[in-house]
């Protein structure tokens, strides 16, 4: 049988010196200004390119002309709005660092990011301003904060003030200003995206200008969108999802991005008509959501052509083709380092589970054995392995982490920590994770830093933190936490423990206390046999007894 790959990625923009993000907003600028970009309808606002790329200049300018030099980092802690797009648009044309951050982190989980990129900058919603003060050691290298006003910004600022900081209102940075910005090569860096660490904290992934077009661009690819077509996005900016697999495609497309502030499954199809939708993502459970709200006569009185679901439902996509008209469900396998070497093609019913084919011309493609990185045969499962073919579309490693970039790069390809297999026709199929990281509901999640939450319990002893599979199709992981533990403690005491310490998403649905764990003769708890347990008889389950979780 011949091996397949996928073969209809042909760049939007032929000539890799214009794969930055400041280059391809002024070329649409330039030839339909005219044209809505960015549609934001809470705010009941659109910005048309030519509008859009003022509105990015003037933020840039004025980031420059607070004492920014190109390459510094500027924090992005924020709910989706106008004001996160068009502070991520001017960090790009500024030569500024973007490094957007989970709006659930505090504490350590929020100073471990901020003294990894050594902020010099912050835009953050006036609700997360207090969350900087129990870290004051680790965010003083923030020298300046503009404040997104969502109810409370004067207090806000007038708290940034009382410790310390400059802080100023958001509205600051769209004040008219002059000077010169500087030229943005695709080489240059972007981004810091923050994904789960496994052995240890979070890392953040430096994305150059040319690996976040890239991705974009494969998205166009992928969902084979144009000029006319429009993207809603309903996840957070500050993940990968909502902006380089969902508004940055749109921009590299010309087309319009419609960014809303969260996902609703009672709304999502009167969204998806409003904004006269053609293109939308799903992640983790969405699907399964959406297909339990009741059908409706006017269910496929909609423009909605492609979904790009990861993973997909496969079960369901009969069903959401039927009731809602859709033409096409496309799927990728990637990660933040990588990009996306694995795509689905458009129309193309795949055999269940898979999640495409390799785009060979893009990059080299292997499934090793983890331990030899020997590559394994068709139809044995291995490591996924990448490398880029074309310089610049994958990370430039794990900002200021060089022994992680090391450890994950080694023989000069991509360590993914994750378990697949291909069959004759090439056909790729996500089977497990070599890693101890974890997804819920489209979060990564680090089991180490779950796991020194945790072990903070005066009563914990020992903590493992594992992935078992989630109740739906499609809905990833939930995660569970193996405890030991000294004295008397039930899991209700543990659960508003880690809710105070621990994003919600992030808080173990599971808890299982044990005298003892499964170890190596170096002491290494051996999480694949906890992973065989799964969820036990003794199993504590959190669903239904929330109320003590914040």
């Amino acid at each position: 049988m011949t091996r397949r790959f996928y073969t209809e990625l042909t760049p939007t923009f032929a000539d890799r010196e214009q794969w930055a993000l400041p280059t391809v907003l002024r070329h649409h600028a330039e030839r339909t200004p005219d044209q809505v970009f960015l549609d934001v309808p809470e705010e009941n606002l659109t910005w048309t390119y030519g509008e859009i790329l003022a509105a990015a200049e003037r933020v840039g300018r004025n980031l420059l002309t607070a004492g920014a030099a190109q390459g510094d980092r500027v924090v992005i802690m924020g709910k989706n709005s106008s004001q996160f797009v068009r502070t991520w648009l001017g960090t790009a044309v500024s030569g500024l660092v973007e490094v957007p951050i989970n709006t659930a982190y505090e504490l350590e989980f929020l100073a471990h990011q901020i003294r990894t990129v050594s902020a010099r900058y912050a835009v953050i919603d006036d609700v997360h301003a207090a969350k900087f003060v129990p870290i004051e050691s680790s965010a003083r290298t923030i020298e300046k904060f503009w404040v997104i006003d969502t109810g409370s910004r004067d207090e806000a600022i007038k708290l940034l003030h009382d410790h310390g900081w400059a802080a100023v209102p958001w509205e600051e940075l769209e004040q008219p200003a002059t000077g010169d910005l500087p030229t943005v090569r695709p080489q240059d860096l972007a981004s810091v995206f923050f994904t789960s660490g496994t052995t240890g904290p979070s890392k953040g992934v430096a994305m150059p200008h040319a690996q976040m077009y890239f991705f974009a661009d494969e998205c166009v690819s992928l969902t084979r969108f144009t000029a006319e077509d429009a993207w809603m996005t309903v996840t957070p900016l500050f993940h990968g999802n909502a902006q380089f697999m969902a508004t940055y495609p749109a921009l590299v497309a010309g087309g319009r991005a419609v960014v809303r502030s969260r996902f609703s499954a009672s709304r999502w199809i009167d969204q998806i008509r409003e904004s006269r939708v053609t293109v939308t993502n799903f992640i983790g459970v969405m699907m399964d959501f959406l297909a339990k709200q009741a059908p409706r006569p006017d269910d496929r009185d909609n423009q909605l052509r492609a979904v790009f679901a990861a993973p997909t439902a496969s079960s369901l996509v009969p069903v959401f083709k039927e009731r809602f008209g859709i033409e096409a469900f496309v799927e990728v396998f990637g990660l933040t380092e990588t990009t996306a070497p694995i795509l689905s093609p458009y129309g193309e019913d795949r055999p269940a589970g898979a999640a495409g084919l390799a785009a060979d011309e893009w990059f080299d493609v292997r499934l090793v054995d983890p331990e030899t990185d020997e590559e394994v045969g068709v139809g044995e499962v291995g490591e996924l392995v990448v490398r880029p073919r074309v310089p610049w579309i994958s990370s430039m490693g794990y900002y200021n982490m060089p022994e992680k970039t090391l450890e994950a790069w080694r023989n000069l390809w991509f360590h993914t920590g994750d378990a697949l297999k291909r069959d004759e026709a090439g056909w790729f199929y996500f089977v497990d994770r070599f890693k101890d990281a974890l997804r819920r509901r489209g979060e990564n999640i680090s089991s180490y830093e779950v796991e020194t939450a945790l072990l903070a319990h005066p009563k914990v002893l020992e903590c493992a933190v594992i992935a078992v599979p989630a109740d739906s199709e499609a809905g990833e992981d939930e995660v569970m936490a193996y405890l030991i533990c000294s004295g008397d403690v039930t899991a209700e005491e543990i659960w508003e423990f880690a809710g105070a310490r621990i994003p919600s998403f992030a808080v173990p649905r599971y808890l299982r206390f044990v005298d003892d764990l499964p170890k190596t003769p170096s002491q290494r708890v051996q999480k694949a046999e906890l992973r065989k347990l799964g969820v036990t008889v003794d199993t504590h389950d959190r669903v239904g007894v929330t109320a003590a979780v914040r």
